[in-house]
């Protein structure tokens, strides 16, 4: 082994963030195809005022408030936004540049800059009824703070209000420096229990009402709404089990809906995300990203929500639509050549022609200019950090090339992955180069194995496999069936069932590896967190399996304990999949466990609660089992509270070193 001081020298770097490339903010990227006129909140606002923010403070993974100000450079003024100080949320300046919407205690407001007043657009005093902003299930599962948006001429403000009366709350000790412990409370749905309730609002600004939309029924999602003119506006409906989605036009002046586009399955589940994706063209044609054939797919549709055509072909999954050029008639797309790599393509809209614009193997990706003639392209692979170029009339102009990073990470002089296939399998092996006391090698497999997931990637990711390496451990990183771009069907081979094939496939990748020249089949170990804690105790409960020792970082345990929104995505209600859920959960297969394992988990985690391993450690104690255990009091679901993620990953190095 190397020399601690060494692993020591290279972790703090790495979480320190040394080997991060720099990255070209939406804001600077948006200034070079703007001619330097970047985009910002303050981009709409006359000269005279601006906004300013400070005191941020973190709510869940994606939110936060901060102390919200605007300068009033005519009259030297700073004021508060919200008329308070503090508590301000997804800050949202309306189209026309004259009004400023916020949230702040689950309410909404709207500033009037010209005349600098405050109107409340909502007043409910109870707090279970939320108004334009997330819930935790919403923000954590639907990747989405705000739930409001602007019409284009800024005279209505939709919005989805959310009940939560009916959703059971969950609460959790806070320790903290205090002589008694507190708690906090979070209203947090489980599998098979109540969701909020959601209701479509939109407010009149010139009139102060509010009206209902006719959109949502009692248990169903809405996580996005978009207007698509000044009197429609589109909201995107979910059913609970997620195998159901409607995309509803409302027309907010005669109050009248109806779905514009429908997709459901009786095998699969239907993914939200790819509405992102979708283009609006002028002419009331919609561009629309679906599976609904067996891969992503863009296909055209009329205004009235009839497919026109398929642009993308099959057997290949498109991950990203971006821009399209409406003169020229071509749409730009991100796709995954292969499951480990993106490229960026153009289609002909009218003709079909594909043309695909990058050739270097790894990842692009790119953010195009509105009239989609110019964009800022982005390359990176595994020897190449993240690399920009200007692509304009077909020619790429280098922008940053992040030359320091890379020089930096070369003077490490540690190997780059090697992309193979494991029976089927996407994996990438690091094969550890220093010296040890005998030939063969203790390797770790590390994974997340959630469904529509990837590890998988050529791109440029300098994290902790690679202390592991420098320690010297080959380390082999897989993707189980369930995972993305590889068609739909593989995407949902783990669908109402998890648990089973994604270990059968890491079991069979650890025998794969035995079998490689240089590694010891007798000293292999398996890391995984969240979904990949849940799935290396699941397979190291597996009868015969090849694994001495795992690490389960902040693992689900039991699926009935982990919220609606992405459990029934993958498994629906245990009322309807009750064999599932048994058949998946850990605390059934407490007795089944061998091997050395370390389960770690924050007290705080929001997310996936600590009761799963509390319960779990109960039934592992009632089996018999010796297990190893780390808290860390306070600490969420990501363990980057003070020095906890340093200390984390040298418990994990010593736990390796103890057992391998």
């Amino acid at each position: 082994m190397v020399k601690t001081t060494i692993i020591a020298g290279l972790l703090s770097a790495i979480l320190g963030g040394e080997y991060n490339a720099k990255t070209l903010s939406i804001a600077e990227q948006d200034s070079i195809l703007n001619d330097g006129i970047s985009a910002s909140l303050n981009e709409g606002m006359s000269n005279r005022y601006r906004l300013e923010s400070e005191n941020e403070q973190k709510i869940f993974r994606r939110s936060c408030t901060a102390d919200w100000y605007i300068v009033d450079t005519k009259k030297n003024q700073r004021n508060p936004l919200g008329k308070d100080k503090g508590a301000v949320r997804d800050v949202t300046m309306s189209p026309n540049g004259k009004y400023i919407a916020f949230a702040k205690d689950n309410n909404l407001y709207i500033h009037k800059l010209d005349f600098g007043t405050q109107v409340a657009v909502t007043k409910d005093e109870d707090p279970d009824i939320i108004n334009g902003i997330a819930d935790w299930l919403y923000e954590e599962e639907f990747g989405i703070t705000a739930l409001y948006a602007w019409s284009p001429d800024s005279k209505q403000l939709a919005f989805v209000r959310l009940d939560e009366h009916e959703v059971p709350s969950f609460s959790w000790d806070v320790y903290s420096d205090t002589q008694y412990p507190t708690a906090d409370t979070l209203r947090y749905p489980k599998a098979g229990c109540n969701n909020a309730k959601a209701t479509v609002c939109v407010y009149d600004v010139a009139t102060k009402g509010i009206q209902r939309l006719a959109v949502s029924d009692e248990d169903c999602y809405i996580p996005r709404l978009l207007w698509t003119d000044a009197n429609t506006l589109l909201a995107l409906k979910i059913n609970r089990d997620q195998t159901k989605m409607e995309v509803i036009s409302c027309n907010t002046k005669s109050t009248v809906t109806h779905p514009i586009y429908k997709e459901s399955s009786d095998r699969y589940y239907i993914d939200y995300s790819l509405f992102d994706e979708w283009k609006w063209l002028s002419d009331g044609r919609m561009i629309v990203l679906s599976e609904k054939d067996g891969w992503r797919r863009a296909y055209l549709y009329d205004g009235q929500g009839f497919e026109i055509k398929a642009l993308t072909p099959e057997g290949i999954d498109v991950t990203a639509l971006y821009a399209v050029d409406e003169k020229s008639q071509t749409l730009y797309y991100q796709a995954a050549s292969t499951p480990a790599t993106r490229q960026i393509y153009a289609v002909n809209i009218k003709k079909g022609s594909i043309s695909q614009l990058t050739m270097e193997e790894g990842t692009w990706s790119a953010r195009f200019a509105p009239d989609a003639k110019k964009a800022v392209f982005c390359y990176q692979s595994f020897e190449t950090p993240n690399t920009y170029y200007l692509y304009s009339k077909n020619k790429l102009e280098l922008i940053e090339d992040n030359a320091e990073v890379r020089e930096a990470w070369k003077a490490n002089n540690l190997p780059e992955p090697e992309l193979i296939n494991i029976n089927g399998l996407e994996a990438m092996l690091l094969k550890s180069q220093q010296p040890i006391a005998n030939s063969q090698q203790p390797l770790v497999i590390m994974h997340y194995s959630g469904p529509a997931s990837q590890r998988v990637l050529n791109r440029w990711r300098k994290k902790f496999e690679y202390v592991l390496v420098q320690a010297g451990y080959s380390v082999l990183i897989v993707d189980p069936r369930g995972s993305d771009c590889k068609g739909r069907a593989w995407r949902n081979e783990t669908y109402m069932s998890l648990g089973q094939k994604e270990a059968e496939d890491l079991i069979s990748a650890a025998r794969w590896a035995a079998q490689q020249d240089g590694i010891d089949e007798n000293r292999i170990a398996l890391l995984g967190w969240s979904y990949g804690g849940y799935q290396t105790l699941f397979t190291m409960s597996q009868k015969d399996h090849p694994f001495k020792a795992g690490i389960s970082i902040a693992p689900v345990t039991d699926w009935t304990l982990y919220d609606t929104g992405y459990t029934e995505r993958f498994m629906r209600r245990p009322q309807v999949n009750g064999r599932g859920y048994r058949e998946a959960s850990l605390l059934n297969k407490a007795a089944d466990l061998t091997g050395e394992v370390l389960i770690i988990h924050g007290t705080a985690d929001d997310n996936v609660h600590v009761q799963h391993t509390m319960q779990y450690i109960d039934a592992l104690v009632n089996a018999g089992k010796q297990f190893e255990m780390q808290l860390y009091p306070d600490d969420n679901h990501h363990l980057r509270k003070g020095n906890n993620a340093e200390h984390m990953h040298n418990r994990i190095l010593i736990f390796l070193q103890k057992n391998l």
